[in-house]
């Protein structure tokens, strides 16, 4: 399992090396290095996670699968073409997740996640933590963009025009605000199956909350008042933050300060 780790961290590095700003490698090359870093970061994924006593959703997984989605999404929506400087760090990022399980293994198990309705309701929590990770790098990426326009430096049609990256991002949002709805009502009934109480008032769930309303307030702001430019800057991180809390932030203190 090492090597398959090492050879995943290895692929995302080619794939890094081959988006560097101004000496990219042709296209089709660049999104072929990132597939097959994806190919070998699912199956190495796949491999650690299935256990016999159910899967293994530890800390190092989670943010490996995380970093995986993430690379997935940012593909699959242009971010890594259009703004190589998402690709410098989004890349990297996860050629270092997916090392996290062979060196930092902790084994977390969860009897209850093997079954199908749990594992749609996992698959669509992590996917709308991935492409809100994505927006809040494109975000940023964009806000230097703008303040490069303003002192009067262009980089030429390198990156299409700023109204153009500013609505990618809000879609961006919008389905991942869609995703994180159906993670929450899925993640209702997955409680109340369980534990028959549909919502318990932990950190995890509180945060999530609280990121669910940080992320409405941006829908609404942006299409019902026209929000935009930092004031929409500050409540992507925000969100971004508390659902990052939620989750991650959540298993860190439970695994790694806690021991549990």
């Amino acid at each position: 399992m090492i090597l398959l780790y090492a050879a995943v961290a290895a692929a995302y590095a080619a794939a890094a090396w081959a988006h560097r700003p101004g000496r990219a490698r042709p296209r089709a090359a660049r999104t072929s290095l990132v597939a097959v870093a994806l190919s070998l970061h699912f199956v190495a994924f796949g491999l650690g996670v299935a256990t016999p006593e159910g899967l293994d959703l530890s800390l190092t997984h989670a943010l490996s699968i995380v970093a995986a989605l993430t690379v997935t999404v940012a593909l699959g929506t242009g971010a890594l073409e259009k703004l190589p400087p998402v690709a410098m760090v989004v890349l990297p990022v996860a050629g270092v997740a997916a090392l996290l399980p062979a060196f930092a293994p902790s084994v977390h198990r969860f009897p209850y996640a093997s079954a199908p309705w749990a594992i749609a309701h996992i698959a669509v929590a992590l996917l709308a933590y991935a492409f809100f990770i994505v927006a809040a790098a494109q975000a940023l990426v964009m806000t230097g963009l703008e303040k490069r326009l303003h002192r009067g430096v262009t980089d030429g049609d390198a990156t299409p025009p700023l109204l153009t990256l500013e609505s990618a991002l809000f879609r961006l949002i919008a389905i991942g605000f869609v995703l994180l709805s159906a993670a929450m009502a899925s993640g209702a009934l997955f409680s109340e199956e369980i534990f028959g109480r549909p919502f318990e008032f932990t950190h995890k769930n509180l945060f999530t909350v609280a990121s669910w309303l940080v992320f409405g307030a941006l829908v609404v702001g942006r299409w019902g008042y026209g929000w935009r430019g930092r004031r929409a800057l500050r409540w992507i991180l925000a969100g971004t933050v508390l659902l990052i809390l939620a989750y991650l932030g959540s298993k860190f203190v439970l695994e790694v300060i806690l021991g549990r």
